[in-house]
């Protein structure tokens, strides 16, 4: 049992992982920040009746959802040197998730009853006033757990981001183990302390979720 585990080992890789885990925590938080905006702003665009708008607007959604996330992130990161990987990995984590959550967005806006459409018209409101004061409210309110549950998704595919050799916890735990040949501690660790993040937060989705019903 002693040379299955150490606790010596496991004590001395758990400043790492949690050094790891606040990397990874600000790219799930960042990525998470890009994506809600630009996803909204994808789900607006995508309802123009301008095809020249929204025809490539989809073509590159469906571009970015048929490609892995893996390759997205090296081949970013091989293109734009000149910029910290841990941003780019940010930004090719808020873009890929973008068009997932642009779907979350649209079913939330056609969610909303055609009565509201209708009642800001009749009161003569500007466009931009509809979606902002009427629309986007209560289509924002209905997406929010979908939301969650990419932001939970995101958090556990930040491992990705070891590929363009940014130090999250994932790349803190292969580290540790290929400098002392002792993994399973590192490992272990890790899988617990993303369990201990995402676990609470998806009872929290679930909650949330449950009082939107």
């Amino acid at each position: 049992m002693n040379d299955f585990w150490s606790w010596d080992h496991a004590a001395a890789v758990f400043p790492d992982l949690v050094k790891g885990l606040g990397i990874t925590v600000l790219a799930t938080v960042v990525g998470m920040i890009i994506a809600a905006v630009l996803g909204l702003v994808v789900a607006v665009v995508r309802r123009s009746k301008v095809r020249a708008v929204t025809m490539p607007v989809g073509f590159l959604v469906e571009f970015i959802r048929s490609t892995p996330l893996l390759v997205q992130l090296v081949f970013a990161n091989l293109m734009f040197t000149q910029f910290p990987s841990l941003a780019v990995g940010c930004v090719v984590l808020g873009i890929h998730y973008a068009t997932y959550m642009s779907e979350v967005y649209r079913a939330g806006i056609d969610a909303v009853p055609g009565g509201q459409w209708e009642a800001a018209v009749a009161l003569d409101l500007p466009r931009s006033r509809t979606w902002r004061a009427v629309i986007l409210p209560q289509a924002i309110r209905n997406t929010l757990p979908g939301l969650g549950n990419y932001a939970i998704s995101m958090f556990k595919e930040t491992p990705f981001l070891a590929f363009i050799y940014v130090v999250e916890m994932y790349a803190a735990a292969q580290a540790y183990g290929g400098a002392n040949f002792r993994y399973i501690e590192a490992i272990t660790l890790a899988g617990l302390l993303f369990l201990l993040v995402s676990y609470p937060t998806s009872l929290l989705v679930r909650r949330m979720e449950n009082r939107l019903a």
